[in-house]
């Protein structure tokens, strides 16, 4: 699990481009992969003014609160991103982007976060290596920058290759 609410959205921790390696190593790694909700998106935490605080963090800590990754899943284009009816106020605010990060627009882009989700866990119900096979990190022949391990089922064996670094990089 990378996030839930009570801590920042992962592509708000490390980036769009590390989020999709979170995404990456959630749904390739060991063990029962909990996404919350807007992480198969790539949302990031919204900036929360004072005055739509909702969370009692917030208003006891300033600065402390939870509610910039609490905010409503945007589920397309239209006013408030499809969370509520138009003319009515979401009960946070929807944050700047929601015209391309929602669930609508990612669905017909093959290369966004939504379609990158969504095949890993098509993979992982496929293939059963992925979802309860054996672990083994390669250790040898690694770029100091990649993390490199096999995911092994009875006779199929799938190696997961991630490059953490903004370089290309040859195994």
């Amino acid at each position: 699990m990378w996030g839930n609410h009570d801590q920042s959205r992962i592509a708000s921790r490390v980036g769009p481009e590390q989020a999709r390696l979170a995404m990456m190593l959630l749904l390739t790694l060991r063990g029962a992969p909990t996404l919350y909700y807007g992480d198969e998106l790539g949302m990031v935490d919204i900036a929360i003014p004072p005055e739509r605080a909702k969370d009692t963090w917030e208003k006891n800590m300033p600065g402390r609160g939870r509610d910039p990754q609490r905010t409503p899943m945007r589920w397309d284009d239209t006013p408030n991103a499809g969370f509520c009816a138009p003319g009515t106020e979401p009960w946070l605010p929807i944050g700047d982007g929601f015209e391309h990060v929602n669930v609508a627009a990612q669905t017909r882009d093959p290369g966004s976060m939504l379609s990158l989700t969504r095949a890993l866990i098509r993979a992982r119900r496929a293939v059963p290596a992925l979802s309860k096979g054996e672990y083994l990190r390669a250790k040898e022949d690694v770029p100091e920058d990649c993390f490199v391990y096999l995911r092994t089922h009875e006779d199929r064996t799938v190696v997961v290759a991630l490059n953490f670094s903004s370089e290309e990089r040859s195994l």
